[in-house]
């Protein structure tokens, strides 16, 4: 019996002597870790001098959506989304029978009062004869002359309804108006086509602005022939450009005025309807209630799924990762909402990959 209890307590001082050899191995792992070599920058904000930055849209500078004047059903459509087009190639063509009916309706009209023109011609020439031979009254004379120019006025009158009909064959043949691109189609082969009723959106390619609005405190800073930069972060591409158009009233565009910026180079990739951000380097932004706005490199930003973050620097020079809300982007920069505070520190660039509670070596 003292035998066993004498091999039970070996065992059990053999056990808690490999647990804490076991907690020694780790704890010296843990001290001897290499830290993480670093390049660290410090969170600075852009004051109230900043440059202005605004939002807009890039729009096509030629656009237009195509209808007709005339009610008719669909009976062909040339082109579809995405074709280019030249200006003057037929795009729609309208059912044209019940015109064809009324030209031909106007054409017998036509007919018939040249006939009667033709007679009343030659009793007015007649009795012009008899009335220079003293061989008719005077009032026989005006009651031909009178008939003459109503059947001249009939003739005329069917004559301008025929060029009417003509007008109207014209609206049947729906045609580009400019060289471009189609963008968008509202209807389908025999679908029936009313009067103002959108066709065809057709835009010429290559050829944008952006349309920017802008808060009433710095409208009167901005003038046309401004040079600004435009950047679209969609495709990340900044382009230089110049200001347009600078509208003088607010009443229809929710406040604010907007700006037409038109794009100065041009880039294969940039397409309607893109979002963009105007920067006007020669005004400070002096909106109302503005605070500093902290910009941070793109290269800097973590991304975990929907998160976006950013490895900030512990008191204890360790890395913490902290999840950030971001705004506009502009050109390599980023604008943070939250997240961050002036004057901390973050892990701009690292030769290792970086966790949380990393030790780091600042260089």
């Amino acid at each position: 019996m003292k035998t066993l209890s004498i091999h039970k307590l070996f065992a059990v001082l053999t056990l808690l002597g490999l647990l804490s050899c076991g907690q020694d191995q780790k704890e010296g792992m843990k001290d001897t870790s290499n830290p993480v070599s670093v390049v660290v920058a410090k969170v600075t904000s852009n004051n109230d001098n900043s440059p202005l930055i605004v939002s807009g849209t890039v729009e096509a500078v030629n656009s237009a959506n195509l209808s007709t004047r005339l009610m008719g059903y669909v009976e062909r459509i040339n082109v579809k989304v995405g074709d280019k087009i030249t200006k003057g190639q037929t795009l729609i063509v309208i059912n044209n029978s019940d015109l064809q009916a009324k030209r031909a309706q106007v054409n017998a009209g036509i007919s018939e009062a040249q006939a009667a023109f033709d007679i009343a011609e030659k009793d007015y020439n007649r009795y012009k004869n008899l009335f220079e031979e003293n061989s008719a009254s005077q009032k026989e004379l005006d009651d031909m002359t009178a008939h003459y120019n109503m059947a001249k006025a009939r003739l005329e009158s069917a004559q301008q309804m025929k060029n009417e009909i003509n007008a109207q064959f014209a609206y049947t043949n729906v045609k580009a108006p400019f060289s471009g691109v189609v963008t968008g189609k509202f209807i389908d082969e025999g679908s029936l086509a009313n009067p103002g009723m959108p066709l065809l959106a057709i835009e010429s390619p290559q050829n944008f602005e952006v349309v920017a609005r802008v808060p009433e405190a710095v409208i009167s800073k901005i003038k046309n022939g401004q040079a600004v930069n435009v950047v679209v972060s969609s495709i990340n591409v900044e382009l230089p450009g110049s200001v347009t158009e600078v509208s003088t009233s607010s009443a229809n565009s929710g406040g604010q005025y907007l700006v037409k910026v038109n794009l100065d180079s041009k880039n294969q990739n940039v397409r309607s309807g893109m979002f963009a951000s105007v920067q006007f380097p020669n005004i400070k932004n002096q909106l109302a209630g503005s605070t500093g706005t902290i910009m941070i490199p793109k290269e800097a930003i973590i991304t975990n799924g929907q998160l976006t973050g950013i490895y900030t620097v512990s008191q204890q020079n360790t890395a913490v990762l902290r999840w950030l809300r971001l705004g506009k982007t502009f050109g390599d920069k980023v604008e943070v909402l939250s997240g961050l505070s002036e004057d901390e520190s973050y892990i701009l660039s690292s030769e290792e990959k970086l966790y949380n509670g990393a030790k780091l070596s600042i260089q």
